[in-house]
C-alpha cells in the first residue's frame, strides 16, 4: 500500500505556478463550462459501488490541533458511474470547506511520480509547462469505475497547490451493484475537521499563554 511522504521535495515549484488559477471565481466558471459535458462512458450504468478511506497526511494545521486529531480520515463511498469530481466535492465537504482551489489526483508509488497518472481540471490541460506531461485525464469527465481500482489500492489527492493539502485515499472495498440510498455519502468520520485557514494571530495568543 503506498505512503505519501509528508513534505513535498519533487516539482513542488512548477505546480505553484499554477496557483494564480485557483480562485473560486475562476474554479467555478469552469466548472458551469463544463457541466454540460458527458462524462467517459463505457457502455452500460456502472453500479459498483467504492468503499474508500481518506486521510490527511498534511496541510497548515497546528501542533495543538495535530496533538488532538492525531488521525483525520473520513470513509467514502462513491459509485462507478460518479466522477473524480464528484469525489472531490464530497471530500471538500466531509472536511468542512469553504473555498475552492485547484486540485489533482495522482496514482503512482509518491507525490509527482513522473511514471505515475496524474488527473486534473480542465485548465491544466491549457496551462501546461515546458516539459511537463499531459495528465492522463479530466476530473470532470473520468469516472471511478474507468480507473481500474483494486482493494488495498491507494492513490492521492492533491487540493490547494499553495496550502498543499495532501491525501491518501485507500480502497477499502468494491461491491458489485450499489445498494438504494444516497451517494456519495460519508459513513465514517474520524477527527475534527481541521480549519481551511489558520488564524496565525490566535495561535500567536495561544503559545504565548502556555509560556
Amino acid at each position: 500500500m503506498m505512503l505519501l511522504p509528508l513534505r513535498i521535495i519533487e516539482r513542488l515549484v512548477v505546480h505553484k505556478l499554477l496557483h494564480h488559477f485557483s480562485t473560486l471565481s475562476e474554479v467555478q466558471t469552469m466548472k458551469q463550462r463544463t457541466k454540460k459535458q458527458g462524462a467517459q462512458t463505457t457502455g452500460a450504468r456502472d453500479r459498483r459501488l467504492y468503499t474508500l478511506e481518506v486521510f490527511i497526511l498534511n496541510g497548515p494545521m497546528t501542533e495543538q490541533f495535530v496533538k488532538q486529531n492525531p488521525t483525520i480520515s473520513r470513509t467514502i463511498q462513491i459509485r462507478g458511474d460518479q466522477t473524480l469530481e464528484d469525489l472531490h466535492l464530497a471530500l471538500f465537504d466531509a472536511f468542512g470547506r469553504e473555498d475552492e482551489h485547484m486540485y489533482e489526483f495522482q496514482f503512482g508509488k509518491g507525490p509527482h511520480d513522473p511514471k505515475g497518472k496524474r488527473y486534473a481540471l480542465p485548465m491544466a490541460f491549457d496551462n501546461l509547462l515546458p516539459g511537463e506531461p499531459k495528465p492522463a485525464g479530466d476530473v470532470t469527465r473520468t469516472l471511478i469505475g474507468s480507473l481500474g481500482l483494486k482493494v488495498d489500492q491507494a492513490f492521492g489527492y492533491w487540493f490547494d497547490f499553495g496550502d498543499d493539502w495532501w491525501h491518501q485515499l485507500n480502497v477499502v472495498a468494491i461491491e458489485d451493484e450499489a445498494g438504494r440510498g444516497k451517494y456519495l455519502c460519508v459513513t465514517k468520520r474520524v477527527g475534527a475537521s481541521p480549519p481551511q485557514y489558520i488564524d496565525w494571530d490566535e495561535e500567536d495568543e495561544g503559545n504565548q499563554g502556555t509560556t
